[in-house]
């Protein structure tokens, strides 16, 4: 079986970042972004949802001028035109699912545990460590 990829959906990272505006090119609500996804992460979440994808490295999203760099091709539907995950039926619902996905992604759990294991050693609201003047 022969699939076309040209027909697949294409997902920017940019589409589910809570750092852009609408105008920049993000599509879900603040509520429901991540913040700064990458491509790669995007396609972790595609084998976690059992969906073909090609993540294509050297693309660009043409609003974006920060440069990043990185876009992922989805497989959705089939050669007939039937769903290839009934759970998932169109982009929307797509990057919904991805984005919530995101937060339990393996690389940003573990930022997430290191901005959580600092201490404050220090004593007091001055930051001098509990020191008193003199």
């Amino acid at each position: 079986m022969s699939t076309d990829r040209s027909r697949w959906v294409i997902i920017y990272p940019i589409y589910m970042n809570s750092k852009k505006t609408l105008a920049e090119g993000r599509r879900l609500a603040i509520s429901q972004s991540c913040e700064n996804p990458t491509a790669s992460e995007i396609g972790d979440c595609c084998a976690f949802l059992n969906l073909a994808f090609c993540i294509e490295p050297e693309k660009a999203y043409s609003r974006d001028g920060t440069g990043q760099r990185g876009r992922v091709r989805v497989q959705l539907k089939k050669v007939d035109g039937s769903p290839v995950n009934a759970e998932i039926p169109s982009r929307r619902v797509l990057m919904l699912k991805v984005a919530d996905l995101m937060s339990k992604h393996r690389s940003r759990i573990k930022k997430g545990e290191a901005g959580a294991s600092t201490t404050n050693t220090g004593g007091g609201k001055s930051g001098k460590g509990g020191r008193k003047k003199k």
